[in-house]
């Protein structure tokens, strides 16, 4: 069975005009939306000591997401603050991943050991991973990175493509040529495949022989949180179903890049049209908890 990794953020996303919170934060969301499309997914992060690490822990629970090699400490768990705005939904900042700051994720013999038991490993900006890429570029799982919109920042892409055997990037304000432009220059710096969504114009994807596009499958959106994540995670997934059944070498193979790639991208266009039909990155949303309004709602 295929088995992936979230590695790095987790999040509530508190929306403000509601009083709700939402579990989210990109590896998290990763974990649980491959859990939903059937493969074995765990998590692996740090979380704080608070309400709100306590409803994300019993989401996680609840749906069967491992995170037995997760880290706990005193302090704020991760949240980010969402308003509504002229009726679109802006993030209006954060504790910039409360604990995850001051102790990021280390990894030690037996962790190393655990995550080479995966088959794809995905981490993103926000994870505070990016020294860990190296060790496990060494292991047998593929590793995956969401840049979002940080694929401005020259030296995380000099830092962090060498290790990367797919790429995710938010380029909803580039054009064509500007897009097909950054995909080959991140695969020049040793990514395997890059992938741009781009929200409304689809998303563009370079595995270095040719370009494949995917454009959206329109919805009438009830919340948009969480579409590029569930994107990525059903053209992931997709994949490593299909090297597990016709092997892993396989992946080296152009004809088969060209066969599965667009299969790919297929589900992941429809997996990510459910996503907007649900409010949060996946529902399961709370209550603020009154002990945490004022720090949450104190910068608004």
């Amino acid at each position: 069975m295929v088995k992936v990794l979230g590695l790095g953020d987790n999040v509530c996303d508190v929306y403000l005009h509601t009083g709700t919170m939402y579990p989210g934060g990109q590896a998290l969301n990763f974990a649980v939306y491959a859990s939903q499309l059937g493969v074995q997914a765990d998590y692996m992060g740090v979380f704080g000591e608070d309400a709100v690490a306590r409803h994300i822990q019993s989401v996680l629970d609840a749906k069967g997401v491992g995170r037995d090699h997760c880290r706990q400490y005193t302090g704020e768990n991760g949240f980010a603050r969402v308003a509504l705005v002229d009726g679109d939904r802006v993030f209006k900042g954060s504790n910039r991943g409360g604990v995850l700051q001051e102790h990021p994720i280390y990894l030690d013999d037996q962790d190393l050991a655990y995550v080479d038991g995966f088959q794809l490993v995905h981490t993103t900006n926000n994870g505070f991973t990016d020294g860990l890429l190296p060790a496990l570029h060494q292991l047998s799982p593929m590793i995956s990175y969401d840049f979002s919109f940080r694929w401005t920042e020259e030296d995380r892409i000099e830092r962090v493509c060498p290790y990367l055997d797919f790429a995710f990037l938010s380029c909803s304000d580039l054009g064509d040529c500007e897009t097909a432009d950054l995909c080959r220059r991140l695969h020049e710096k040793g990514c395997g495949v890059v992938t741009a969504t781009r929200g409304s114009k689809g998303a563009t994807v370079y595995d270095g022989n040719r370009f494949y596009e995917q454009a959206p499958d329109l919805v009438k959106a009830v919340d948009t949180m969480g579409a590029g994540d569930s994107f990525a995670t059903a053209m992931l997934v997709f994949i490593c179903k299909a090297l597990e059944t016709e092997g892993k070498t396989m992946w080296t193979s152009e004809q088969f890049r060209a066969r599965s790639l667009p299969e790919a991208l297929t589900e992941a266009a429809a997996f990510a049209a459910h996503t907007c039909l649900v409010n949060g990155a996946f529902g399961c949303g709370t209550p603020v908890p009154e002990e945490l309004r004022p720090r949450i709602y104190e910068e608004t």
